[in-house]
């Protein structure tokens, strides 16, 4: 091997490193918003809490669409509360006309087949996969969701 493919070798891999270490700092630079989760990641005991929480609404603001007036105010929300399947998750809250699906998401593999979202009595959400099928049923009990067998 020549004196020149050793210069060629040698620059060859400082190029490669200092590639490398521009792109690792610029990933440094830039932070969490590529290489995480913006706001960190929190425990389920935190979901649980933010779901249980009522949302603060601004003073002043209705449920009404924009540009049009609302007789009466908007009924507060009741309690929340997250439910999870292997299928997916939902999120249900209690209210004057019962219980209704706030969200639902299902999980990677899944899909959403059916959803009942309420108000009603019960309201339900399937969550359909390879692995089978997943159903939440939820109802409920005084103020607060709670998940049921389906009937």
């Amino acid at each position: 091997m020549g004196r020149r493919s050793i210069l060629v070798a040698a620059g060859w891999v400082a190029t490669a490193a200092a590639a490398t270490l521009i792109g690792l700092g610029a990933i440094q630079l830039v932070g969490e918003s590529i290489t995480g989760t913006p706001g960190g990641v929190r425990s389920e005991v935190e979901i649980e809490r933010a779901l249980a929480s009522p949302e603060p609404t601004p003073a002043g603001t209705t449920d009404a669409a924009p540009g049009t007036a609302s007789a009466t105010p908007s009924a507060s929300p009741g309690v929340r509360r997250g439910f999870a399947t292997a299928g997916g998750t939902a999120v249900a809250e209690c209210g004057a006309g019962g219980v209704r699906l706030v969200s639902w998401a299902p999980a990677q593999g899944y899909r959403v087949r059916d959803v009942d979202r309420g108000p009603d009595d019960d309201v339900e959400v399937t969550f359909e996969g390879s692995a089978g099928e997943y159903e939440l049923k939820v109802r409920c009990m005084g103020t607060e969701p709670v998940s049921v067998p389906d009937d």
